[in-house]
């Protein structure tokens, strides 16, 4: 059997390798033993798993993935391609992302989208602490925090925060947002990423959230909220329903108490 390594892609076997990860970190054990710490290839998911029960996914496997999520970027940025010829003003977005390979897509996405966005790869654990400088810095009407996240006990533990990798750190961000700017309609915010505490996150002041259901979400999912609420007028109000429809699974994954628009003529 192949060594298990940082970087490679790999799928749990114990779960018949459902999702695809990425090999972030691997943890040496007491007794020997070693945990890969993974990350979603194409999802914003976040698991460990011992590394015996990993194996390395085919290369053809691992392209066809990615061919899928690229496949439903572009066929998403062809429905809007006439935007970026007109001369609207379409809301300002900082995003933080705890995945440098995320945090690129992210730039490239927002750059063919037409659409003012300064994204940050910073880590889940950092977010709480370097959100306020960065919205001094940049005052944006629209705040996106997200990365990576999961439960660590499945079908238990709804209620605890402690049950979440990165909950805690992304209702701690959405606190810190808020006590810099505390109306929901002057900066509009979107926070988690999968199985993440959606009730927790609303709570603290998010007006879109993952994940109601405890589901995962595509990479995509977060920058098609921000993007919504971009290019929506000022005097509309934008609800899950307007885009529901262009999401990984709706409101399973997404939902929350919406947003006014931040596009100016």
């Amino acid at each position: 059997m192949k060594r298990i390594k940082k970087g490679d892609i790999v799928g749990r076997l114990s779960y018949g390798k459902d999702i695809i990860f990425v090999v972030d970190r691997i943890i040496k054990l007491n007794n020997n033993n070693q945990i890969a710490i993974l990350k979603g290839l194409t999802m914003r998911i976040k698991a460990d798993s011992d590394i015996t029960d990993l194996e390395i996914i085919d290369k053809r496997i691992v392209k066809s993935s990615e061919k899928k999520i690229e496949d439903r970027i572009l066929n998403h940025l062809s429905k809007y391609t006439k935007r970026q010829r007109k001369s609207y003003n379409f809301g300002k977005i900082l995003h933080l992302d705890g995945d440098s390979r995320y945090s690129q897509k992210s730039t490239r996405y927002y750059r063919d989208m037409g659409i003012n966005a300064i994204v940050k790869n910073i880590s889940e654990t950092r977010q709480p602490l370097v959100v306020k400088g960065l919205l001094s810095k940049y005052r944006p009407d629209i705040l996106v925090i997200t990365g990576h996240d999961g439960m660590i006990k499945r079908g238990t533990g709804f209620n605890d925060i402690y049950n979440y990798r990165h909950s805690a750190y992304f209702v701690k961000t959405v606190i810190n947002a808020r006590q810099w700017e505390n109306h929901s309609n002057n900066l509009a915010i979107f926070a988690g990423a999968c199985q993440s505490y959606y009730e927790a996150l609303i709570q603290a002041g998010a007006n879109f959230a993952s994940s109601p259901a405890r589901i995962l979400i595509d990479f995509i999912d977060p920058l098609i909220v921000a993007e919504n609420i971009a290019i929506a007028d000022r005097n509309n109000f934008v609800s899950i329903k307007n885009f529901e429809n262009e999401l990984r699974d709706g409101q399973k994954g997404i939902s929350g108490i919406g947003s006014f628009g931040k596009k100016n003529e």
